[in-house]
């Protein structure tokens, strides 16, 4: 498994460090690359090549598009960090971007990682139709603005030492993190113009992003700061709503095994197809232990 995920990091590294070298060369492509580059795991970039793997897609536009989704996630965690939000000073085992550069050069960093992940949907090298590149775009807008991680981040700041059901919890996250992982699974649809699943793996798109959030939250509750590459043990001391908070380690537990087997049961659809997808569901489960 590991190997097929350093796989993937380094094609789309390799395509990201291509794609910035042609840019105009200005003051914030620096920073921009420090919050970008080398990056995280790229969980959800996986999740591109898993569903594009059922519909036999293009691995080089699969990649140009796992760019556009990396840059989205890149801006979240640098705007995230900052001291009116997260205030965090340590990101992927190294200084967070504001701290290695300032807030102000952050935020405007993060701002051109979000506008740049369309410029690169709406490239003519990316080989789809207008119509196709158009419902791409529209999506990924659609996840990383207000009814997706913007508004989901907002959520998770309100919701901060107060009280908070089940329900909203739930849609807290899935508009912080499962929106982002729902357009991994759709943006295959899209391209492959296979409509007909859009409706099931946009849930199970929703359900990974719990499952992986409910993975933070424990590696937050149990993990190192040395390992996990940020602070942890944050979540409690700022009174954060997780499920962790409000139904304890243990429930929290089972109810993303739960989930684990409501994704797999949703993937039987596409038989052997789904061996990968599945193998990625439950490595974003072992990153806890």
């Amino acid at each position: 498994m590991q190997k097929k995920i350093n796989n993937i990091v380094h094609k789309i590294n390799t395509y990201l460090y291509r794609y910035f070298f042609k840019q105009k060369k200005t003051e914030l492509i620096k920073p921009m690359l420090y919050g970008l580059l080398p990056g995280g795991k790229k969980v959800r970039s996986k999740i591109l090549f898993d569903v594009g793997s059922i519909f036999n897609l293009d691995k080089k536009k699969i990649i140009q598009v796992a760019a556009a989704v990396e840059c989205i996630h890149a801006y979240s965690l640098i705007h995230d960090d900052l001291p009116c939000m997260d205030n965090d000073n340590l990101r992927r085992g190294k200084l967070t971007t504001h701290k290695k550069f300032s807030e102000s050069t952050a935020i405007l960093a993060g701002n051109s990682l979000l506008t740049i992940a369309f410029q690169i949907l709406s490239e003519k090298r990316l080989n789809l139709s207008d119509q196709k590149k158009i419902k791409l775009i529209n999506l990924l807008a659609e996840s990383s603005g207000h009814a997706g991680i913007a508004g989901g981040q907002f959520l998770d700041l309100s919701y901060e030492k107060i009280k908070k059901n089940k329900k909203q919890i739930l849609d807290m996250q899935i508009k912080k993190t499962g929106k982002l992982f729902s357009f991994c699974c759709l943006a295959p649809v899209i391209m492959s113009g296979q409509t007909k699943y859009f409706n099931r793996l946009m849930k199970i798109g929703n359900e990974i992003g719990l499952l992986f959030q409910i993975s933070d939250d424990l590696i937050d509750l149990r993990g190192k700061t040395s390992k996990a590459g940020k602070k942890t043990k944050k979540d409690l001391k700022m009174g954060k709503a997780t499920l962790i908070s409000l139904l304890g380690t243990d429930n929290t537990i089972k109810y993303a095994e739960n989930l684990k087997l409501k994704i797999f049961k949703n993937l039987r659809i596409f038989g052997n197809r789904s061996r990968d997808f599945k193998e990625t569901v439950n490595y974003i489960l072992e990153r806890t232990k």
